[in-house]
């Protein structure tokens, strides 16, 4: 059934006709009719509303990302004025390592502190003067602020942040002392 078209040649069979006039409008018809084109949806609109989420997105990222730094900063509320006061690390980097180190400090040693039931009128006492001595180093931030930096006041806030440390230190070791005097006295008691 396959011929060989070299053969067709040579034997003449196929014929030189001229093919009629709309022959390519009719074969474009009929191949229409039989692979009908098949219409894509456009997904235009989808690749708009996409770009808008990962713009809106990365506006969000960026926006926490850049207004991080702020957040960490103290403020003060006055009468419904609110001042974003500076600290010693605002000053220099120096002074701001100084200040970590303080506050670092402070807070390892308030969570290594047990508090007892026997002995909470000596905690409330040191936790009073704490409060005393935050509400100082409030003002003095405040003044730094309003001020600008002297020596006097970053001379205070430091004395300040030792000040809460000692304090914190003297509260550790009475109640060392209390808790092992508390021994010796059930040991005593039991002994008897």
């Amino acid at each position: 059934m396959a011929q060989d078209i070299r053969e067709l040649f040579k034997n003449d069979k196929i014929t030189n006709e001229k093919m009629p006039k709309n022959h390519q409008e009719r074969f474009i018809k009929k191949l229409d009719e039989a692979f009908p084109e098949t219409k894509k949806l456009s997904f235009g609109w989808l690749q708009i509303a996409a770009s808008i989420v990962v713009l809106i997105g990365l506006s969000f990222g960026g926006y926490k990302y850049f207004t991080k730094n702020n957040i960490e900063k103290p403020i003060e509320t006055i009468a419904n004025n609110t001042i974003e006061t500076k600290t010693l690390g605002d000053i220099s980097p120096g002074l701001k390592k100084v200040e970590d180190y303080y506050l670092a400090s402070i807070n390892l040693e308030l969570s290594k502190i047990k508090y007892t039931p026997e002995t909470k009128d000596l905690f409330d006492g040191y936790i009073e003067q704490l409060a005393e001595l935050d509400k100082e180093y409030k003002r003095l931030s405040l003044e730094l602020t309003e001020s600008g930096p002297s020596e006097l006041t970053v001379n205070a806030l430091i004395d300040n942040l030792k000040l809460r440390l000692n304090l914190l230190y003297r509260l550790k070791s009475q109640l060392k002392e209390l808790t092992s005097s508390e021994i010796r006295t059930e040991g005593v008691k039991q002994s008897i």
